[in-house]
Formats: C-alpha cells, sequence, structure tokens
C-alpha cells in the first residue's frame, strides 16, 4: 500500500503544480484546507470506534494528538486567508471539493489499515514542508512560513510515532 500512496501523492503533486505554478499562497491556501481533513477524519473514526465499545487504551491519546494537529492546521489556513489565498473563486471551488472527497477516502482508509492511513499523511506532510522550503528559498524572511514548515515536519514526525504505537 505504502507504494500506492506515493504514486496518488505523486500524481496530485503533479496537477497541484500545473494549478498553482506561479501561485504559491493559494496553493498554501488550498494545501491547508485539505491538511486538516485527515485529522477530522481520524478524529471521526476514533469517536465512532468509542462509541461502538471499540475503543483502544491508545485512542484517548490518538483523539487528542489528532485534535491539537487539526487546530494546528486551521491555524495555518487561517494566515493563508489573512494572506488572501482563498481569494480566488476557483482555488475556493477547488479545495472545497478535494477536500469532501479526500476526507470520506482517509475515513475509510483508517478504518482498514491505520497505519497506511497515518503513511500517506506523513507523506502529505514531507511534500508540505518541502512546499514550504521551497517557497522560503525566494523569500528568506518570511518567519511565519518558516514556523508552518516546521510545524508539518513535526505533524510527519506525531504521525510516526502514531504507527510505531499502533503496530
Amino acid at each position: 500500500m505504502k507504494g500506492f500512496n506515493s504514486l496518488v501523492l505523486d500524481f496530485s503533486v503533479s496537477i497541484l503544480d500545473r494549478i498553482y505554478e506561479g501561485r504559491p499562497i493559494q496553493r498554501f491556501w488550498v494545501l491547508e484546507v485539505i491538511a486538516r481533513a485527515p485529522y477530522f477524519a481520524f478524529l471521526s473514526v476514533l469517536h465512532l470506534q468509542e462509541s461502538l465499545g471499540l475503543k483502544t487504551p491508545l485512542s484517548n491519546k490518538l483523539m487528542k494528538a489528532h485534535f491539537y494537529q487539526a487546530i494546528n492546521e486551521t491555524e495555518h489556513l487561517e494566515e493563508m486567508e489573512s494572506r488572501s489565498g482563498n481569494r480566488y473563486w476557483v482555488d475556493r471551488f477547488l479545495a472545497r471539493h478535494l477536500v469532501l472527497f479526500y476526507y470520506w477516502v482517509m475515513v475509510f482508509y483508517y478504518l482498514l489499515s491505520p497505519s497506511n492511513a497515518y503513511d500517506i499523511n506523513i507523506k502529505i506532510e514531507e511534500h508540505a514542508y518541502e512546499t514550504y522550503a521551497k517557497y522560503l528559498t525566494v523569500n528568506p524572511n518570511d518567519q511565519r512560513i518558516r514556523e508552518i514548515a516546521q510545524d508539518e515536519i513535526n505533524h510527519a514526525n506525531e504521525l510516526k510515532e502514531a504507527i510505531a504505537l499502533i503496530s
């Protein structure tokens, strides 16, 4: 599955590269809209499992981590909105449709294989870091983007820890 995850991500990135060439803030905004979806999906599944009496000893720890990750991604989204990343209708349309699809994919993926759901999200967080890092080569004084880029690496590491916990 990890190879499939990489293939899907590479394909998606190539499309976003074409659509958002020369528009980094709009790209960041779309990425941040999408970035929250897996954490919401993970929380939804964990809450459902808890409601069905399928709670594990790790459920609360994972729910807490994913809640804070979702909040952090929301803060990133607000930063991109403050930079007019959501200015254009087409970007809002694309992001909202992508996030709706991606959320449900991640719900089912997490139900079937949490470690593979975490794996693809790690790859996405690492891609987000790389995207911000490229921007920083041209805009090295943008401290807020530097902080957001570091958050993406932190999220990837937290997801790796989650895989280790559930394995």
